[in-house]
């Protein structure tokens, strides 16, 4: 395609026959254009995405204003709320002069709206709908990054989940975690992991340390029943309009790490669950994942190519993916590569990785008339530069675009009337009361009597566990195997079970597939949820409802 040399050129990349949502008007030498919008094809927003920009620059009302047009479509949107002011998509905005002029600028009828919304929050910190997973769902891959272990921890977490899923040991929430761990480093428990590596008492300190504290942040509550069924943010309201998930996070926004992880914990399980569609006229899902950087941030590499995988072939499945970060290097370029549509707002240069980080955004362009190191430090609030997939799948040309205003409340509706929102949801019932059914911690406790003591002796108070835990870790430092020795140990003791295949270079779900005690259940039994986990990119499993 050649280069375009005026704002008719740029136009006509734009002029789609099919449906298509309106981003904004043209920008051209100065001047906003309402007569040259700037649109994306239905049907290609399931090519993913990318919204970008430095702080301040207008990526949330940019998110507000796709989700509404989405939404106008009949298309379902999640959203996760990191700052607390996207509640406003369920009410109608407010109209003022700015408003008013930003509407006559990019020919927009600008009508006050409120759309179909629900509101979530994780474990039910906050405004919303609790939000839970159990722990054998959300898998060791993902538990591992919760956690911060290193690779021998993680792999050992694998070892473990295996174990529970080989025994019929659910695995719902903390405690029968805990209880799994301390069964398998007692007197009698020791000997169940031997043949594929054992499990040395300092990685499972290590292991049983990190759940405690995790616990004491006040974090248990994300993990238990009854299960969040993904499928919900898949539903449109009456009228046919997309429903709008909202994730609220200002109750967790301090712990990165967990939330951002939670939300791949959530496209994971739509990965799992949706059928294959192939190319479809509208998107079964568009799903927002902001803050995106922190999910890479300290990811192994086995974490990252699960991530490129689920983005490479969740698309086939309907769904949608638009990363929300500060530049576009904050995103791996094998992900990045995947993202057709891209929004780039303003950024700052203002010391030497500015300068470097905008250098490197201009390269991610298609080649354009617009001098973009230029353009992008000088665009305004609610200004971006656009290119995204053409009907044809080809790219559009870049477009510096003035975007529309959103019709719904620009800010955050306030608590009580969100608070009387979530009461009225028909998902409360079903969702709201945490849920404690026998799993590992009351089968492990109910063993019969005379066998060595059960670990729920550990889990009469946190305070016991501790001590208990603590002697533990105490013993094996008197006999001389400090925590990074019995780490090593344990690898080694894995290594004689598995194939020579370079330890680094396999997932923990590949190892547990490979060991021979894997094989050996999966022909024999043949469990669904073997099938699940060696399916599972992140070591996820999910049991139907």
């Amino acid at each position: 395609m050649s280069e375009p040399t005026s704002a008719t050129d740029i136009a006509a990349g734009y002029a789609f026959a099919g449906p298509a949502l309106d981003l904004g008007a043209l920008l051209w030498d100065g001047k906003c254009l309402p007569e040259a919008p700037v649109r994306i094809p239905l049907p290609m927003l399931n090519r993913h995405g990318l919204v970008a920009g430095a702080t301040g620059t207008g990526k949330t009302k940019t998110l507000q204003l796709i989700a509404e047009r989405l939404s106008a479509q009949g298309v379902p949107v999640f959203l996760a709320d990191v700052k607390g002011d996207l509640s406003g998509v369920s009410a109608p905005g407010a109209v003022n002069d700015r408003v008013r002029g930003r509407a006559a600028e990019v020919g927009q009828k600008w009508t006050a709206t409120g759309f179909p919304a629900e509101f979530y929050a994780l474990g039910g910190l906050g405004h919303g709908i609790p939000l839970r997973a159990t722990i054998t769902s959300f898998g060791p891959v993902l538990l591992a990054k919760v956690l911060q272990l290193n690779h021998t921890q993680e792999q050992s977490l694998g070892l473990i989940f295996h174990y529970a899923d080989q025994k019929g040991l659910e695995l719902l929430d903390l405690k029968d975690l805990r209880s799994v761990v301390a069964f398998l480093t007692s007197d009698e428990g020791k000997a169940e992991l031997k043949g594929i590596g054992g499990l040395s008492t300092a990685t499972a300190g290590v292991i049983l340390r990190s759940l405690t504290a995790f616990e004491a942040q006040g974090m248990a509550s994300f993990f238990g029943e009854p299960e969040f069924d993904t499928a919900e943010f898949l539903r449109t309201a009456s009228d046919g309009r997309g429903v709008v998930s909202v994730l609220e996070l200002p109750a967790v926004q301090e712990k990165p790490q967990l939330f951002s992880t939670f939300l791949m914990w959530l496209l994971a399980d739509l990965f799992h669950d949706l059928p294959e569609i192939g190319d479809a006229d509208r998107p079964r899902l568009v799903f927002f994942f902001d803050e995106a950087h922190l999910l890479f941030n300290d990811a192994s590499k086995a974490f990252l190519d699960s991530i490129t995988q689920t983005v490479r072939l969740i698309r086939s499945k309907g769904v949608g993916v638009f990363f929300v970060t500060q530049t576009p290097k904050d995103v791996p370029g094998d992900v990045l590569a995947q993202l057709g549509n891209r929004v780039q707002h303003a950024l700052r240069a203002f010391t030497p990785d500015d300068q470097k980080a905008l250098k490197a955004t201009v390269k991610t362009f298609p080649n354009s008339s617009y001098d973009l190191e230029e353009l992008l430090t000088g665009l305004g609030t609610g200004e971006a530069v656009v290119t995204v997939l053409s009907e044809r799948g080809a790219p559009t040309p870049v477009a510096a675009t003035r975007l529309r205003a959103p019709e719904s409340l620009m800010g955050p509706v306030d608590g009580p009337a969100l608070d009387r929102a979530v009461r009225q949801s028909p998902l409360y019932e079903r969702y709201a009361q945490a849920v404690d059914r026998e799993s590992a911690f009351e089968k492990l406790a109910a063993r019969p009597a005379g066998q060595p003591e059960s670990p729920r002796g550990t889990q009469k108070t946190r305070g016991t566990g501790e001590t208990k835990r603590a002697k533990e870790a105490g013993e094996s430092e008197e006999a001389g195997e400090s925590e990074e020795a019995g780490e090593a140990r344990e690898v080694r003791g894995a290594k004689e079970s598995r194939s020579r295949e370079p330890e680094e270079d396999r997932s923990v779900v590949e190892q547990v597939v490979g060991s021979g005690m894997f094989k050996s259940l999966a022909r024999s039994v043949g469990t669904q949820i073997g099938r699940e986990i060696t399916r599972s990119l992140f070591g996820t499993a999910r049991r139907r409802r």
